[in-house]
């Protein structure tokens, strides 16, 4: 049963088309003032939106996670090679000194692509419809992931990993919007924590999948061609399911229209709001002057720089430990179980106990400046065990990445506002994963890649520190919000009027 507080629900009035597609979405189907409504079906109504969307985002950021990765498995199934990514240097010693470069810059690439398609895309999803743009997108992206298979030279990866990143640029800024416009503020967390796991999972799942193409030894393709076909085969079809992705709550077509007042309505309490397709530059302006946003920003773009070297180079990084090419890919696993399981119980920790999420973040730090350090300066003898596990317990870093998606979108209101800390979020994401891959040289890999893991290492502290900052900064906002006066009915009104955290003053931040 639904009604407003001060009697029953009644139609709203209807508005021209420019003055509703100024508001948020939310104004169409509930009023200024709050709706009462049944508990029971509150939360019939989030089973049902966790159910259609939480395995659709899994599955589709689980393939963004291992369309990136299969680069490390395809070097060593002979694309090195193939594609004269290994380029000798110095001939006259025994082994011949050789570089990488080109791999780094394969790997790279992938971002430059990514940091050109975030903001135009993501803007583009804001101001069109959902299902609509990211159908279209998505097919595009695994066209293009397939068309891997034909590249045969360097520039040709070059340029097919740059496109491969500006269409895959709109998923995760797709996905942390989506969250923030179906789910309250206590409830994010836990669901931005189900869809990033499969970075963990996939890393196991890829794996797999990668093992078994070691087995093909047969057919006229190499076996790194046949694995960018299957990943974009997968993308095509997981496309075909975004079609129908609904555009907000309000229109969800998997709600009746009862949970669909519902489904908008639990969200008045946050001042976050459902989802407004018009841009607003007033919102970019503050965005850009926000301190908290740039303090996210930087935090990912240090937290990221594992990434890089991980997903690039991490079956390669295991190999030089003196296992098998078949083993390297095996070895991934345990670090995609520390990724998913951590992801997971932080996700799980920061919707039950209040204001966790920086404290966690700090805590998981630890571990990846640990593994740092181990891999870094134990004994590298053949099948060595220590710098195998720094090397699992680096996947801490997935735990720390989602904890700051989490801070920065459970922490800004205003759609514009909001689809531009999406963007940043992952603009920073690009950063770390160009620089990660530039610190491995292999001329170097006698002294333990020592750039890369001193990086790694002052990264991991530069994030403490910025965390630290952000949580000070984030509490003293929240203590002044706190003097002012409060108005019930004024707060209402203001839930779903599209206004920045900064314009509400009933907002609260998460720390």
């Amino acid at each position: 049963m639904v009604q407003a507080a001060g009697g029953p629900l009644q139609p709203q009035p209807q508005e021209s088309f420019n003055s509703s597609f100024e508001k948020d979405a939310a104004a169409a189907i509930v009023p200024d003032h709050a709706v009462v409504y049944d508990r029971s079906l509150a939360r019939r109504v989030q089973r049902k939106i966790d159910w259609f969307l939480i395995p659709i985002m899994w599955f589709g950021y689980g393939l963004v996670y291992y369309d990136k990765a299969i680069l490390g498995s395809a070097v060593l199934f002979g694309m090195t090679q193939d594609l004269q990514l290994r380029v000798v240097i110095d001939p006259s010693t025994t082994p011949p000194i050789t570089s990488t470069q080109r791999l780094s810059w394969a790997t790279s690439m992938f971002y430059f692509g990514m940091l050109a398609g975030l903001y135009p895309l993501t803007f583009l999803l804001q101001r069109f419809n959902i299902g609509r743009v990211l159908c279209g997108i998505v097919i595009l992206w695994g066209l293009i992931c397939m068309l891997t298979a034909a590249v045969n030279n360097w520039q040709g990866l070059f340029a097919q990993r740059f496109f491969l990143g500006f269409v895959e640029s709109i998923i995760p800024t797709g996905f942390m919007c989506i969250v923030s416009g179906y789910y309250t503020q206590e409830e994010q967390a836990l669901r931005q924590s189900w869809w990033f796991s499969s970075t963990g999972a996939w890393t196991i799942i890829g794996g797999a999948l990668n093992y078994g193409f070691a087995q093909i030894t047969g057919g006229s393709l190499r076996r790194w061609q046949y694995i960018y076909l299957l990943a974009g085969a997968l993308t095509v079809g997981f496309g075909c399911v975004c079609f129908w992705i609904p555009n907000s709550a309000v229109d969800a077509w998997f709600l009746t229209k009862e949970e669909r007042v519902v489904a908008v309505e639990r969200l008045r309490k946050g001042q976050t709001g459902v989802r407004c397709q018009m841009l607003k530059k007033e919102q970019l302006r503050e965005a850009l002057l926000d301190i908290k946003i740039w303090l996210v920003f930087f935090m990912m773009g240090a937290a990221y720089t594992v990434n890089g070297a991980v997903s690039g180079f991490g079956p390669l990084i295991v190999s030089t430990f003196g296992y098998t090419t078949l083993e390297s890919i095996l070895l991934q696993f345990p670090l995609g179980g520390i990724v998913f399981v951590f992801v997971l119980l932080t996700g799980y920790f920061s919707s039950r106990i209040r204001n966790i999420n920086l404290i966690l973040l700090i805590v998981c730090c630890l571990p990846v400046i640990a593994g740092c350090a181990m891999i870094w300066k134990s004994d590298w003898y053949p099948r060595a065990p220590t710098p195998v596990a720094g090397y699992t317990i680096i996947g801490f870093f997935g735990p720390v990445v989602f904890l700051i998606i989490n801070i920065g979108m459970a922490n800004v209101a205003g759609a514009t506002k909001k689809s531009f800390t999406a963007a940043a979020i992952f603009v920073a994401y690009c950063v770390g994963n160009i620089v990660g891959p530039l610190l491995i040289k292999t001329q170097t890999l006698d002294r333990h890649y020592p750039d890369l893991w001193l990086g790694l290492i002052i990264c991991y502290c530069i994030v403490i520190i910025l965390a630290i900052s952000l949580y000070l900064h984030l509490r003293t906002e929240n203590k002044k919000r706190d003097r002012l006066p409060s108005n019930e009915a004024e707060r209402d009104k203001m839930a779903f009027r599209d206004l920045t955290d900064k314009e509400n003053p009933y907002f609260r931040y998460v720390l």
